[in-house]
């Protein structure tokens, strides 16, 4: 079936032509290319190509913006990852980071401006490509692999968590925050968050696990709605990451997969473990909230999930429920209901799916044709740092269905939806 697909997608694009020329020699000994010769020096030095004998890693490279992603950023990494799967000589490809973050999400200060000088189109083109390329790689026919060393945010997730192998480390640091910048978790995160394990029990399996057996957990929505951190432990806990290794080990790994000559899934995946830890969460973690969180975040919708944890807090005194509490109360009163109202429509939807949903939620707060929020909440935390943003509505109870409701509905007809390669990716679907 994946000669299958391979086959046609090979029909469909130009052929991959690797220019030798372009090949120069790293300080490890590694080829370096582009897939676009002709592309500016500067875009393309935001993501550079590291070349092996069977494998190709893409590196992003905007260490002082956090690895923030560009435009030129997501359309450079789907060229790459689309030529790389054309390649038969390319068994399996990677992504890294150079600096102190793996990717910190979109550029939203960038968009901000793209916004506010009347450019919207040009922030439709950008969701357009990274949505593209979060799909190519959830429908990856190749082994892939992600190196999350450092900050992990956002889209930076959407860009990682739906390829094959996500190695996290001690530096790892996840959280989806767009709630409180007046946005809504996207790129694929109604999809990958909506379906965390059922069980926290899963993430432990040695130590007292009929203890957490008892219930379904709702970390999906308390990430979506809190925008809280977890640490790399945390993310192989609930799933998200398939391995852990100590930042100081993670050239040992890229070592090993460097020298590797094969596409075999299961010899790339005990090559990476090779250097891996087993580890579990400490007991501070939020993890262990389990049935606080599944008690307040089960609820209908988000007025209740906050009473719920004004009454535990008043009942527990516990210092977690008004973390969770400030948190929320911090975001834009509609980002939170259209956030959760789209985590949880994620869960029985496919990736393709939850991508169309997102494009649509995404066009609808750059136009602002409902509200302010995104601007607003770009300028108060980034751009002025007031911390001060001045949400419309301002009150959860001011926001009514119909309002949230209205992000969801089809693009009218003169406002394209999101074209996704589902017929030649997914052919069965």
């Amino acid at each position: 079936m994946k000669m299958h697909k391979l086959k046609a997608l090979l029909s469909l694009s130009k052929p991959f032509r690797r220019n030798d020329s372009s090949f120069i020699l790293s300080n490890h000994y590694c080829r370096q290319f582009s897939a676009q010769p002709s592309y500016a020096d500067y875009l393309q030095e935001q993501v550079l190509v590291e070349g092996r004998a069977k494998s190709r890693a893409a590196i992003l490279n905007r260490p002082s913006a956090l690895n923030a992603l560009t435009p030129s950023m997501a359309g450079r990494l789907s060229r790459l990852y689309e030529s790389w799967e054309e390649n038969s000589d390319i068994g399996f490809v990677m992504m890294k980071s150079n600096g102190r973050a793996f990717c910190s999400g979109a550029d939203v200060v960038t968009l901000y401006e793209l916004i506010n000088e009347g450019k919207v189109e040009e922030c439709k083109k950008f969701f357009q490509t990274l949505y593209k390329f979060v799909y190519l790689l959830g429908t990856y026919l190749k082994p892939n692999v992600a190196i999350l060393d450092g900050v992990t945010m956002g889209s930076g997730a959407g860009i990682s968590l739906p390829g094959m192998f996500r190695v996290v480390t001690n530096r790892t640091v996840y959280s989806n925050p767009e709630a409180q910048i007046g946005f809504h978790p996207d790129a694929g995160a109604s999809y990958y968050l909506s379906r965390l394990p059922g069980y926290l029990g899963k993430f432990n399996k040695i130590l007292l696990i009929s203890r957490f057996l008892c219930g379904a957990t709702l970390v999906r929505e308390y990430l979506a709605l809190t925008g809280e951190k977890l640490n790399g432990v945390e993310m192989i806990a609930c799933g998200l990451a398939t391995h852990y290794s100590h930042n100081e080990r993670l050239p040992w790994i890229e070592e090993r997969l460097g020298k590797l000559i094969t596409d075999d899934r299961l010899v790339i995946e005990n090559s990476i473990a090779q250097y891996g830890d087993i580890v579990y969460p400490d007991t501070r973690s939020v993890l262990h909230k389990f049935e606080k969180i599944d008690k307040c975040f089960s609820q209908d919708t988000v007025e209740e999930i906050i009473e719920a944890l004004e009454r535990d807090a008043a009942e527990s005194h516990d210092e977690w429920c008004n973390t969770a509490l400030n948190k929320i109360k911090e975001a834009s009163p509609l980002s939170l209901k259209v956030a959760l109202k789209s985590i949880r429509e994620g869960r029985f939807q496919p990736l393709d799916q939850c991508l169309v949903r997102e494009y649509r939620i995404s066009v609808n707060w750059v136009s602002k044709r409902m509200s302010d929020d995104f601007c607003e909440g770009v300028r108060a935390r980034l751009v002025d740092k007031d911390f001060a943003p001045k949400w419309d509505p301002t009150r959860l109870e001011e926001v009514t269905n119909d309002m949230v409701d209205r992000f969801f509905i089809q693009l009218d007809e003169l406002e394209p939806e999101l074209n996704l390669a589902t017929a030649i990716r997914e052919p069965s679907m």
